[in-house]
């Protein structure tokens, strides 16, 4: 999309927004809103809770119109002062917590309700629309994310001084208006390509479970005769295969076992350790393992990985599994990791397969365990059924699954690269529509006149 600038511009005399339209001028943004604090009621007081108020936090703050949020309080809780409210079109910001170490949501209320002491309201002035100032918020984005401080824990906080004194561009409010217009049809624009290209990554992955849990269960053969598995989450299998509990699977000298219990703070110089959240492709490297000392690692000598093991992730996000690669050789595991240790006469991608197939994965699921963070029994692992085909069969599976999974993972790092770029486009197009880089006025013209 091709816009023309403005006829004439002046210095703003703020160095990131270099050049604005003449006729513009720069406020700080405590003279563009009145800033509203939120609190939490008492969790310890029931008549607080579960009422019919919204209570935003940092978590509802994943769309830019908000009309209800996760929580609620209740009525009696904003009458005895526990709670303020916030009108309908206040703009909400996060001003606390680690999720600004990525981002920095905005979000428009809808409705009157109640936030939490994470964010922060902004109730517009006369002067400017509540809608541009949510706009114009994201267009200045990482000017405000220049203004975090770490606070206890590591978490992420605006210095609200350094923020609220941030130099923001004002257009007179007939501009505001186009502005606002041009954007919101803009960005829908995006945002349903966006959503197009999040589709087709749900159905790749999709396929790509298909494909593994089929190939898996049934071989590559459908002329093959099959016989019921006797196992009701497998299925019929081909007739010649067989059944077997994973733990007959691996080597008898290095059973299916967790790791450390308490692997300590992470240290420079000592021995890596796999995690649960290690459990992906792009993170079983050397540099990005953390480590703990020989000391603690010691006593859990006999969980210490070799190439071509499995590490397969039983806490948290369960399920996930992946080849240990030649750089590990001798790293250990933690509670929330198991390893697989394949026999040498089971091929090892083969198996890596097995275990990521939905009906090997539905068993263990079913019996996960803990309330707060599932997990994996290791007894229960050890007894999951795997559908067993022959070596030479086994060879042929991995190697189709390789290629196909080659082929679905390519789409998906398209529709990825596609969706980083739409992004990206669209931050720039606001943050160009908000500091007067672009004229949008005759297109938000023409776009009502096509409306």
């Amino acid at each position: 999309m091709s816009l023309p600038t403005y006829p004439h511009y002046k210095d703003s005399g703020v160095q990131w927004l270099t050049n604005v339209p003449a006729h513009w001028r720069v406020s700080p943004l405590k003279y563009l809103a009145l800033l509203k604090s939120g609190g939490t009621p008492s969790k310890e007081n029931l008549d607080y809770w579960n009422g019919d108020v919204p209570w935003a936090s940092a978590k509802d703050l994943k769309t830019e119109l908000l009309a209800d949020t996760i929580d609620h309080i209740t009525g009696f809780a904003v009458e005895s002062r526990n709670a303020d409210l916030v009108p309908a079109g206040t703009i909400l910001v996060v001003v606390r917590g680690m999720i600004l170490a990525r981002i920095f949501p905005v979000a428009e209320t809808v409705v009157p309700m109640a936030i939490n002491q994470d964010l922060k309201g902004l109730i517009p002035r006369q002067d400017i629309l509540g809608r541009f100032l949510a706009w114009l918020l994201r267009g200045s984005a990482n000017e405000s994310l220049l203004r975090l401080d770490e606070a206890g824990h590591g978490t992420k906080a605006l210095r609200m001084e350094a923020w609220t004194s941030m130099q923001l561009p004002v257009p007179p409010l007939d501009e505001q208006s186009a502005i606002i217009a041009f954007l919101d049809r803009e960005t829908g624009k995006i945002d349903a390509l966006i959503a197009e290209q999040e589709k087709l990554l749900t159905l790749l992955g999709e396929k790509r479970q298909a494909a593994i849990s089929h190939a898996v269960t049934n071989g590559l053969n459908p002329d093959t005769p099959v016989k019921d598995s006797g196992v009701v989450w497998l299925g019929d299998i081909p007739a010649h295969w067989s059944v077997s509990p994973l733990m007959y699977l691996t080597d008898l000298s290095r059973p299916i076992m967790y790791g450390i219990v308490l692997p300590g703070p992470n240290v420079d110089t000592g021995i890596p350790i796999v995690k649960g959240g290690d459990v992906r492709p792009h993170r079983l490297k050397l540099n990005l393992l953390n480590r703990t000392t020989p000391d603690i690692e010691a006593p859990y000598a006999r969980a210490r990985l070799r190439p071509s093991d499995i590490v397969y992730s039983i806490r948290g996000t369960i399920g996930d599994a992946e080849l240990v690669p030649e750089e590990l050789l001798d790293t250990n595991i933690t509670q929330d990791v198991a390893r697989i240790s394949p026999r040498a006469d089971i091929d090892s991608r083969w198996l890596l397969y097995a275990m990521k197939s939905k009906p090997v994965f539905v068993q263990l699921e079913q019996r996960s365990l803990g309330a707060a963070v599932r997990g994996i029994n290791i007894f229960e692992l050890k007894r999951a059924q795997v559908p067993l085909p022959p070596s030479n069969e086994q060879e042929a599976i991995a190697k189709f699954l390789d290629a196909e999974v080659a082929r679905l993972n390519a789409l998906s790092n398209d529709a990825e690269r596609a969706i980083s770029l739409l992004k990206e486009h669209r931050s720039a197009l606001i943050t160009a529509a908000v500091t007067g880089k672009i004229d949008v006025r005759e297109r938000s013209l023409a776009l009502a006149a096509a409306a």
